[in-house]
């Protein structure tokens, strides 16, 4: 059966890298920042959830934030947004929502790869043509698939927080902070969809907001709260996360796997 539950998933706003991939070679991940318009996009990301939380019925909030600096500053302007409109809520990170590992090819463009590991590009591009990109393990990085199962360890947390209390209170609504691909495995393992489903779900948009949501009784229900802002991909990003878009809609019924 559907749990009574709220999960808000926010992609982090614009970052420094994604208007500038060459950061990359100046910064590791987890330390880049987001880029100036990307604090103003956060907050408005932050006043659409305090806007449709004040349209539900009483409960929790609680924010599981990833712990990389763009995560922890998108969290910043939601929760100054729900201050703002006096919305209690308390927050944790999560390092299983962290960003997927690119490896030795994190950062650098397509185009350079077969010159600086040909072995090791061979390698990746043998598993994307035999067993598809979603399988294929980046070399001394991560598969798409081993994010999914990491993220699927996340489940038991918000099951237990969001489990009935002896005084009647649960925390219902979950914001969930985080990145493009991890978003997507999330969606994925919560509503049972497949790997030709993520493979064709492009990245949402940064500082976008999906909602996966139930009153316990109609099946999980998964819509776009916010659209967020585009931005224009690179082929960098488009290898990386898929082309940035809105989330589609979706009816799953059952309980996360």
């Amino acid at each position: 059966m559907p749990r009574p539950i709220n999960i808000l998933l926010v992609r982090h706003a614009v970052s420094a890298a994604n208007l500038n991939r060459s950061l990359y070679q100046r910064l590791p991940d987890p330390k880049v920042p987001l880029a100036p318009q990307g604090h103003e996009q956060a907050r408005a990301a932050g006043e659409a959830i305090a806007a449709w939380l004040k349209t539900q019925e009483p409960g929790g909030t609680r924010i599981y934030c990833s712990p990389y600096q763009r995560t922890r500053e998108t969290c910043l302007g939601i929760e100054a947004a729900l201050k703002a409109n006096e919305i209690a809520y308390d927050r944790i990170e999560e390092l299983a929502l962290r960003e997927m590992s690119y490896g030795l090819f994190d950062g650098i463009a397509d185009e350079e790869l077969p010159q600086l590991f040909p072995r090791e590009h061979a390698h990746y591009q043998k598993h994307v043509e035999f067993e598809g990109e979603f399988f294929a393990p980046m070399p001394m990085g991560e598969s798409r698939v081993q994010v999914a199962d990491r993220v699927k360890g996340v489940f038991g947390t918000l099951i237990r927080d969001n489990r009935e209390r002896e005084n009647g209170w649960r925390i219902r609504n979950f914001i969930v902070v985080s990145h493009g691909v991890t978003v997507r495995a999330f969606i994925m393992q919560w509503l049972h969809l497949t790997p030709e489903w993520f493979q064709a779900q492009p990245n949402p948009a940064n500082a976008s907001v999906a909602l996966i949501s139930s009153d316990g009784v109609e099946p999980y229900k998964l819509s776009a709260l916010f659209e967020g802002f585009p931005h224009r991909p690179t082929k960098q990003d488009i290898r990386e996360e898929g082309v940035v878009q809105p989330a589609a809609d979706a009816t799953v019924a059952g309980e996360p796997g």
